[in-house]
């Protein structure tokens, strides 16, 4: 996958600030829990029904948690 292909996500984000585990989140969304990994780490990117699972999962909008993008740092706002 080029650069110019790389989804980012804040899923980590996400999961960190719910307490909620790879492995909770993977059951919730019925995949393995590397898949959550590799998505984290930016090694897969998810298929639009996946993206759509984790959005509404965490009751956001999917632009929320993906991006072609990188997010800015927490406490860095954008110009």
């Amino acid at each position: 996958m080029s650069t110019s292909e790389t989804i980012h996500n804040r899923i980590a984000m996400l999961r960190a600030e719910r307490g909620i585990s790879r492995r909770q989140l993977a059951d919730a969304l019925g995949v393995h829990y590397q898949t959550i990994g590799y998505l984290e780490r930016g090694e897969y990117s998810p298929s639009l029904y996946l993206a759509l699972k984790i959005a509404q999962y965490f009751e956001v909008g999917v632009e929320v948690i993906f991006s072609t993008e990188p997010f800015p740092r927490l406490g860095e706002r954008s110009a």
